[in-house]
């Protein structure tokens, strides 16, 4: 009998994680362009400066290609990808000039958070940059959402 409450209170304790999870889980809303007929995410996980301008040119030769209201473009950095969301990163016009024009760059709060606890020092990065908890997260729910992964 003295196990039945632990075990009770373990599958409590059990039921209000799983029901608390989903809100720490959760990603930034779509963007909203109801008239995009092509959604494309970009994933920037490597710091090589050849692949930033990379990501950026796809960005920017996708917005040529199709009518911006016609196509969702949104670039996930994470790990050593968010070097170019950084303030002081030499692409930072290119981004903010995407940012006009609708691309969305979301930045990985976790890379971020181990970033500062590593280092001692809160990473700057740009404040157009869009928070997001998870990077990868936020793939595999724009990837459920219709959006085309593409690793330039």
């Amino acid at each position: 009998m003295t196990g039945s409450p632990n075990l009770r209170a373990m599958l409590l304790a059990l039921v209000a994680w799983a029901l608390v999870l989903p809100a720490f889980a959760q990603q930034v809303p779509l963007q909203d362009k109801p008239f995009a007929e092509h959604k494309i995410v970009l994933q920037l996980s490597d710091g090589d400066t050849k692949k930033q301008a990379l990501v950026l040119s796809v960005a920017n030769n996708l917005l040529k290609a199709y009518d911006p209201d016609k196509v969702a473009i949104e670039v996930v950095a994470f790990g050593p990808g968010i070097d170019l969301l950084l303030s002081a990163n030499d692409h930072r016009k290119q981004v903010e000039s995407l940012i006009a024009q609708g691309v969305r760059f979301d930045i990985c709060l976790n890379t971020v958070d181990t970033i500062e606890r590593e280092s001692g020092r809160r990473p700057d990065f740009i404040p157009s940059a869009t928070p997001v908890q998870v990077g990868v997260g936020q793939i595999l729910f724009l990837t459920e959402n219709g959006y085309t992964l593409v690793r330039p």
